[in-house]
């Protein structure tokens, strides 16, 4: 499995708040509405600019903040299929392998990744290579088995319904709500 994609870089710190601003934690329950607010008070371009297969490069600490899951849902529903960073908050990683979204902690390449490069992860080989540092190799722990599997099946529930052989059924819709 690989992934090529144009970067987007943050720093370091970047809090689920920030991914998906706490404002609209409550008041938009529809998931297809939440890229639109992605890290808006971020980057005020982002939600208007990405492009699906697109990919986050943070610094450390990466989703730190609340364990809401709608960071990551916004970044999926972006077509954000890979997250680089120098390390994660430890839920916010899990929800992102829950949605699909592939998690490297890699700080070598997040030192040398700048804004619009084009990367290539390959996740078999678990390494990040630079379009146009085509030489240079950056090297990645790979997932274990059951991780690899979520992030190949699309997420956690796609994963589940797969070995359930319930995936012809119709998905029922997924709405956030304040209960």
């Amino acid at each position: 499995m690989q992934f090529t994609g144009r970067c987007w870089v943050y720093g370091d710190d970047v809090n689920t708040d920030v991914i998906f601003p706490g404002k609209y934690t409550y008041t938009l329950t529809d998931i297809s509405q939440f890229a639109a607010h992605a890290l808006e008070d971020l980057d005020p371009d982002f939600a208007r600019l990405v492009q699906p297969g697109d990919i986050i490069v943070g610094g450390k600490n990466f989703g730190c903040g609340s364990s809401r899951e709608q960071a990551a849902v916004a970044l999926k529903m972006c077509g954000v299929p890979v997250i680089i960073a120098k390390s994660f908050a430890r839920i916010f990683y899990r929800n992102c392998v829950n949605n699909g979204i592939l998690p490297i902690i890699c700080p070598p390449a997040v030192e040398v990744i700048r804004k619009g490069d084009v990367v290539t992860v390959d996740v078999e080989q678990t390494t990040i290579t630079l379009d146009r540092l085509p030489e240079q190799r950056f090297g990645f722990s790979p997932l274990s088995p059951s991780m690899q599997a979520i992030i190949e099946a699309g997420g956690l529930i796609p994963m589940l319904r797969r070995k359930l052989g319930t995936e012809h059924l119709p998905m029922p819709e997924i709405k956030f709500t304040a209960e």
